[in-house]
């Protein structure tokens, strides 16, 4: 029988005290690596090698042990890059010389290279209009389908809009309050949408992240908003927030607005490095906005400072030229296409 010493190392009590505290850690480390998993199709790249191995269930974790930390600078232009194969899966494992970037066609250095999962500043722009009316319970469910890919410490918001845009929630970490708000929206009037991005752009300055996006869920062009798409574009161009949308439009649309509707979309995203998919089935809306979030958690950041360091207030083209290992067939990259340079 053990007694117990006076510097308590001997002590039962103790000893069980430290048991239970190796255990708490073991079963923290596992449950902070189960939570990390995704269970979307990727495709991983083994680094120094060509394999390509498809991961149906979870995503590698593993990768960014091999990753440095993203570095802050104000002089840091950095730019959120997600690359997809021609199945249209998030390909991860590229390395920092897989990737080239220009500002206005010349070659920059890149000075810091991350693919860490970080928070997310989100904000859900959903359509309530009128022809909703028979989609918009799949619309709700898919905006439940991307916060199931969202990690602890995001904020979100909603912008609901029909004839005019509405501030439905304000930035809350809470799903559950998301979900509630978005259960009063009753489906009538026309399609503001225009005026909905734009007031989603604006909320965006009130984010405590860095990183920023915006999903948009609607089934038709613009009819009703005060603001032209010049306007927006311009917004957008400044604002730096990626722009994703799903467009879930009837193949009988007969109104211009309705026809340009798509192209819209795709047009804002494009510029922001997002994407836009359309649907043509609401059955559809929650695994596109599953690949939406799961794409949002699995970019690669490059982070680089203009050679020159212009502070013209002009805006800067943006491109990136990936180099993928041999053997890989095409893989397409998605990044903002520039940003406007500091103002002396």
């Amino acid at each position: 029988m053990m007694s117990d010493d006076p510097r308590g190392f001997r002590s039962p009590r103790v000893l069980n005290h430290l048991l239970f505290a190796v255990v708490a850690v073991i079963l923290f480390i596992s449950w902070g690596r189960a939570f990390s998993q995704t269970g979307i199709e990727q495709v991983h790249i083994t680094p120094r090698t060509t394999s390509v191995v498809t991961a149906e269930a979870k995503a590698d974790s593993s990768l960014n042990t091999s990753m440095r930390p993203l570095k802050a600078s104000v002089d840091l232009v950095l730019v959120p890059v997600t690359i997809v194969d021609p199945m249209n899966r998030v390909v991860l494992g590229l390395q920092k010389n897989n990737f080239e970037v220009y500002e206005n066609k010349e070659l920059q250095p890149i000075r810091s290279f991350s693919s860490e999962d970080v928070p997310i500043s989100l904000g859900v722009v959903f359509d309530t209009s009128g022809s909703m009316t028979s989609k918009i319970e799949r619309a709700r469910q898919a905006v439940m389908e991307f916060f199931k890919t969202a990690n602890p410490q995001d904020e979100f918001f909603i912008v609901t809009f029909a004839d005019r845009p509405e501030e439905t929630s304000d930035f809350t970490r809470s799903v559950e309050e998301i979900e509630s708000n978005l259960l009063f929206a009753v489906p009538k009037g026309r399609t503001a949408l225009l005026d909905a991005i734009y007031l989603g752009v604006r909320k965006m300055q009130q984010a405590q992240y860095a990183k920023k996006a915006l999903l948009i869920i609607s089934d038709g062009g613009d009819n009703h908003s005060k603001y032209t798409e010049r306007e927006l574009r311009g917004l957008v161009k400044e604002s730096d927030v990626m722009i994703y949308a799903i467009g879930l439009y009837d193949n009988y649309s007969s109104t211009q607005e309705e026809l340009l509707g798509p192209e819209l979309l795709n047009d804002i995203s494009q510029l922001t490095g997002g994407r836009s998919f359309t649907v043509d089935n609401p059955n559809d809306l929650a695994d596109a906005a599953t690949k939406i979030g799961t794409e949002l958690r699995n970019q690669y950041v490059i982070g680089y400072r203009p050679q020159n360091r212009p502070k013209d207030g002009k805006w800067h083209k943006i491109k990136i030229r990936l180099m993928p290992p041999k053997g890989l067939p095409h893989l397409r990259a998605y990044a903002k296409q520039g940003y406007y340079a500091p103002a002396e």
